[in-house]
């Protein structure tokens, strides 16, 4: 990206170089020509044509350059933008999980509350203590989703650094 100002400098300077050299050619119109002879005008068109000619492939080259730096560009973009939305997956995931898991927890500790009014009202109601220990396994479930959850997007971040770590120790 840091030699694309570089690049059009030098294509300007090379169409400048062009422009200088085809005005040297042409004469205004009605102007003498000047007295030279058909060698030395030779000799000068053609010094002005190798050169057209090798700044044309020099063009060409910093064309091909700025062509492939920009599909670089646009394949390190695809790339990041790739993983952008990986990462936007996994934190919808996580925050799925966790919200999953606050609402068990808010769920156990109102079956709790209403287990601990029947036990101080001396009221055994198994329900309840069925409904608390229903709500306890969802949210060891629950608990379980959002650890597997933060695991996932550990090693998702982890397995790049490692693969990259491995490639470089054998090569």
């Amino acid at each position: 990206m840091s030699e694309l100002p570089e690049l059009e400098g030098r294509i300007a300077a090379a169409l400048a170089r062009i422009k200088v050299g085809l005005d040297g050619l042409d004469a205004p119109a009605g102007a003498p020509a000047p007295v030279e002879d058909d060698a030395e005008a030779q000799a000068t068109v053609a010094d002005l044509t190798a050169k057209l000619d090798e700044e044309q492939t020099a063009n060409a080259q910093l064309e091909e350059r700025v062509k492939l730096l920009k599909e670089r560009q646009d394949g390190k973009l695809a790339e990041l933008e790739a993983s952008v939305e990986a990462a936007r997956a996994r934190a919808a995931r996580m925050d799925r999980e966790l919200q999953r898991l606050r609402q068990t927890n808010a769920e156990l500790r109102d079956n709790n509350s209403q287990l601990r009014d029947a036990v101080a009202k001396g009221v055994s109601e198994p329900h309840l203590v069925n409904k608390a220990m229903m709500a306890e396994l969802d949210a060891l479930r629950a608990t379980r989703a959002a650890d597997a959850a933060e695991m996932d997007a550990i090693l998702d971040e982890l397995t790049p650094i490692i693969e990259k770590e491995a490639s470089d120790a054998t090569g």
